[in-house]
């Protein structure tokens, strides 16, 4: 018999380039995110009941956590939780929080923590959980995880609720992907008005399909033009999007490719001088039509200087003039920007993927010398008294 495709190659190929999990890993998130559906649906009222007494409360707080890949999960949905719920909603990363917590925990202002963890033994996610717990008098946590037996989903604190994700979101490969989604899909369930995803989840996972079976030809021709240099553009949400993107291509590609990110307004600012003739510029368009008249404003500029390698549109509404440096999201021409995190973070990290292929790097352990690691190592941890 012979083994299915994934990804546009054959299994036996992938797993000889050492790129068989990660492939595998970013073509299971439609099938993922509905199964995460699923899981926080049957959990609805357990977990409007512990997450109530504070989400609800205006002097209340709720910080979205975790480092690296994870702490982007909280950047891309901070702004608009912070909208929704009656409790002011931040996004700090575990390592901000460990290196300087004074700065980021209010002793006298209830808090809900919510750790996001793939494998959930990152020694800074359980620094910040104790450093809140001994710091903050009025606290409850939420762990978001895709590893039953990580340290971090059996925390010994009294007030905790662990939202543990199906076991195939725990990535196997070095960089987090179907955990990234997963969590970040959960987060955003967990915490929205009851069933406010009911109706949504089918055409994300649908538009998510489509972009990872549909967008690997254009795909494949930007990952074969081998840039030195790509750039993550993105406005409102999508902004924690493009400096996720932004890691994911460095990760997999070991460094090679040198990254960037920022907002198109943003980016004229002084990082537009990254720009060389051998850059790709990527903007996620957001949908909402203010925003979106900024994002074509730059992505025009850019292509009027004629400085890039390509500007290349990530767009649910494609522009007519410019559908050859366009990757379409098809279902999600009316939806809300959040919505659209799903399928555009796929299109990211298959041309990381690719990318990674055309240099030679092998993407499920893009670092072999272990100079990094899939859980960080060599964290050397203070008490808060030192």
């Amino acid at each position: 018999m012979t083994s299915p495709d994934v990804l546009g190659f054959p299994e036996p190929l992938l797993e000889a380039k050492g790129a068989l999990w990660t492939a595998r890993e970013i073509a299971q998130q439609p099938a993922m995110l509905q199964a995460t559906h699923a899981l926080v649906a049957s959990l609805a009222e357990q977990l409007r009941a512990f997450v109530a007494p504070l989400v609800d409360d205006p002097d209340a707080r709720v910080i979205l956590t975790g480092a690296g890949t994870s702490a982007y999960i909280g950047q891309c949905l901070a702004p608009l939780l912070d909208r929704q719920l009656a409790a002011r909603v931040d996004a700090v990363p575990t390592t901000d929080i460990v290196c300087a917590p004074q700065l980021y925990l209010d002793p006298g202002q209830p808090l809900l923590l919510v750790s996001f963890g793939r494998s959930g033994n990152s020694p800074e996610s359980l620094a910040a959980v104790e450093l809140a717990e001994a710091l903050v008098g009025d606290i409850r946590h939420l762990v978001v995880t895709c590893n039953p037996a990580g340290a971090l989903a059996r925390i010994p604190v009294a007030q905790a609720m662990t939202l543990l994700l199906p076991e195939q979101t725990h990535d196997t490969s070095f960089a987090m992907t179907s955990s990234f989604s997963c969590m970040m899909y959960a987060t955003l369930a967990a915490l929205s008005p009851a069933a406010a995803l009911d109706a949504r989840i089918v055409p994300i996972a649908r538009a998510t399909e489509a972009v990872i079976d549909g967008a690997l030809p254009l795909l494949r021709t930007l990952a074969a033009a081998r840039n030195e240099r790509v750039v993550y553009l993105g406005s409102g949400l999508l902004q924690g999007l493009a400096r996720e993107a932004s890691l994911k291509l460095g990760e997999l590609t070991n460094g090679a490719v040198v990254t960037c990110f920022d907002s198109p307004l943003g980016f004229r600012h002084g990082p537009k001088t990254f720009v060389t003739d051998d850059t790709l510029v990527i903007v996620f368009v957001s949908n909402d039509p203010y925003t979106r008249r900024y994002d074509h404003d730059l992505i025009d500029e850019l292509r009027r200087d004629g400085c890039a390698a390509r500007v290349v549109e990530i767009s649910a509404q494609p522009r007519a003039g410019a559908l050859d440096d366009t990757l379409a999201v098809p279902g999600l021409e009316r939806a809300e920007d959040v919505d659209l995190l799903w399928p555009y973070v796929a299109a990211a990290q298959i041309y990381a993927l690719l990318h990674s292929l055309e240099r030679g790097v092998t993407p499920d352990n893009p670092n072999p010398a272990g100079i990094v690691n899939r859980v960080v190592q060599g964290v050397q941890l203070y008490a808060l008294d030192a």
